[in-house]
């Protein structure tokens, strides 16, 4: 919506859905990266060993390196999922490229009292496959402040994004088999965000009339750009998705404001959208029912 909204000239439906299919792809495109740096670190204790083993004058520490990781089973799950490997290689080479990087966050793994301990045992456990990919994610990666430029240069919507990224990893590294990545929002969710996005621009007019009658001296210029996306928004979903309940669709608003708006966004969108609420209510334009149902 900001985007489409901040966009010299007007923008057609078509365009602003094409804005959105784009930046759902972006967030693909980020989520599959991050999991190929996964693989790939998990994968250099083999290139390690290789390397080590292949030296003029190779030391018994140099031949006796340990490449369990590279036959960690949760691994080999993700490397082998269809539409990953479908999905991998619509990566640009500069985003695959990445030897440096890995070869950096793998040698910090391997100084880890964890990743002992996880080589010391001849045993393979399903818990500690997935502990282990995990460690290499929320341990070094994201806490990494140059790993994350780098994702920053390469994906403009990373500080948006991250947040969701971490939930998405946790959850595919529980369950990597129930993923499609080349359907990365289910199909309710995208109708759900298409139908919001062409609500909000189609009906901009009716949401702008419900925001007047509570501002003194109104003026758009005056009020926040995302501001007034969010209200407009909010009273979209008041008058048009009927399943969603009116408090939710407050909470969720304040939430953004408060994310993305100014400090005082938050207050101010809650009591806009308070106020319309409790006057499409005593007009009985709200026609509510229970998603169950």
């Amino acid at each position: 919506m900001y985007t489409c909204s901040t966009r010299e000239g007007d923008i057609t439906i078509q365009e602003a859905v094409r804005t959105l299919d784009k930046h759902v792809d972006q967030s693909r495109q980020m989520f599959v990266f991050l999991i190929h740096i996964i693989t790939e670190v998990a994968r250099y204790a083999e290139r390690d060993s290789l390397h080590r083993s292949s030296k003029h004058l190779p030391t018994q520490q140099d031949l006796e390196v340990n490449t369990k990781l590279a036959g960690n089973q949760l691994l080999w799950q993700i490397l082998e999922h269809v539409s990953y490997k479908a999905v991998l290689k619509e990566l640009k080479t500069e985003l695959l490229d990445q030897e440096e990087w890995v070869k950096k966050l793998y040698q910090e793994l391997a100084a880890t009292d964890l990743y002992k301990e996880y080589i010391a045992k001849p045993l393979r456990e399903k818990k500690e496959e997935k502990e282990i990919l995990e460690f290499i994610f929320t341990d070094l990666m994201l806490p990494n402040d140059d790993f994350v430029s780098l994702l920053e240069e390469h994906f403009l919507h990373w500080d948006d994004d991250g947040e969701m990224m971490n939930l998405l990893m946790l959850n595919f590294l529980q369950k990597p088999q129930s993923n499609d990545f080349q359907h990365f929002v289910s199909a309710d969710k995208l109708k759900f965000a298409k139908d919001l996005l062409v609500s909000v621009i189609e009906k901009a007019d009716i949401c702008n009339e419900y925001i007047k009658s509570k501002l003194q001296n109104w003026d758009p210029e005056r009020t926040a750009v995302l501001d007034m996306i969010l209200m407009r928004m909010g009273i979209c979903e008041f008058l048009f998705f009927e399943t969603i309940p009116p408090k939710v669709t407050i909470n969720e608003y304040i939430d953004l404001a408060k994310d993305y708006s100014t400090p005082q966004s938050g207050h101010f969108v809650n009591g806009i959208l308070d106020s319309i609420h409790k006057d499409l209510v005593a007009e009985n334009k709200l026609h509510k029912v229970s998603f169950k149902k």
